[in-house]
């Protein structure tokens, strides 16, 4: 495999890659090594999602994430980028109540926290804050099916647009949202041929999770594509590595070694010539 092409993924690579028919590759990454593992990989954007409030910081939904949170994880992950356009994801409540809290937390992720563009939940309903923050001059990534964040209105954690009304308002929410500014859509858990029907009425990138092939791009969790993460392995996971299972098995080989004391090693320690050792502990002996 040759190695990733060093120069920075910007906005218009972003676009001209929908316009070519080139699939779009995010992950999401939520600290500084496993940023720099994603881009040194190649992928094309890099997503610091507030799900790293159940896969990072144990909560048990994203709601209880909070911005500064975001903003401290954000910061760690975008200097592990060199190549990857950072995306970083606006939490539950820092944006929903005005415009201008929306912009005032979409700036502190791009100023303290280095992102090159915020990306929130919600449809018609936050096309004031999204038109606020392309004002600004910061891009904007509209998350639109499942939108994790008020999944309890939603019915839990299920596929959206499944009848002609749900599939009508997210079709009439991605339109809205590209007129109002943002420069791509990521759409979750919703029908394979729902998906493709966004992705050929919108004139910037669809990004899918859960929403079958017929993308202009696809993200999946850091943890969960790698087996670092079981707690929840939602379907539309392909893991491509059982690094969990990996590490566990080497944590307990170095534990057996601690307790069976084969480790250290006389290789892993350092020392003196004997000499002087000997007449180093003699004077600490005699003080």
């Amino acid at each position: 495999m040759s190695a990733p092409d060093p120069t920075p993924v910007t906005l218009p690579e972003i676009q001209a890659s929908k316009e070519r028919g080139e699939p779009l590759v995010m992950v999401t990454a939520y600290d500084y090594t496993t940023a720099l593992l994603a881009d040194r990989s190649g992928v094309d954007l890099v997503l610091v999602g507030d799900s790293l409030g159940m896969v990072v910081l144990g909560y048990e939904s994203t709601v209880p994430v909070t911005m500064d949170e975001m903003v401290h994880h954000t910061r760690a992950a975008a200097r592990g980028c060199r190549r990857a356009f950072v995306v970083g994801d606006l939490p539950f409540m820092s944006y929903q109540v005005s415009a201008e809290d929306a912009v005032r937390s979409a700036g502190r992720l791009v100023k303290e926290g280095g992102a090159d563009a915020i990306k929130l939940e919600g449809g018609r309903e936050m096309l004031p804050q999204v038109r606020a923050i392309t004002a600004a001059g910061i891009p904007v990534m509209a998350h639109l099916g499942l939108t994790p964040q008020t999944a309890t209105r939603l019915g839990g954690y299920r596929v959206q647009g499944r009848d002609a009304a749900g599939a009508r308002r997210i079709l009439e929410d991605a339109l809205l949202l590209e007129e109002a500014g943002a420069f791509a859509v990521l759409v979750e858990c919703v029908p394979d041929r729902l998906a493709g029907l966004l992705r050929r009425r919108l004139r910037v990138p669809l990004i899918g999770i859960g929403a079958g092939p017929d993308c202009d791009g696809q993200v999946l969790v850091f943890h969960d594509l790698l087996g670092l993460y079981d707690r929840f392995t939602p379907r539309f996971v392909k893991r491509y590595a059982d690094l969990g299972a990996a590490a566990v098995q080497a944590l307990s080989a170095y534990a057996d070694d601690v307790r069976g004391r084969r480790f250290p090693g006389p290789e892993h320690g350092f020392t003196i010539p004997e000499a002087e050792m000997d007449a180093l502990l003699r004077t600490l002996e005699d003080e």
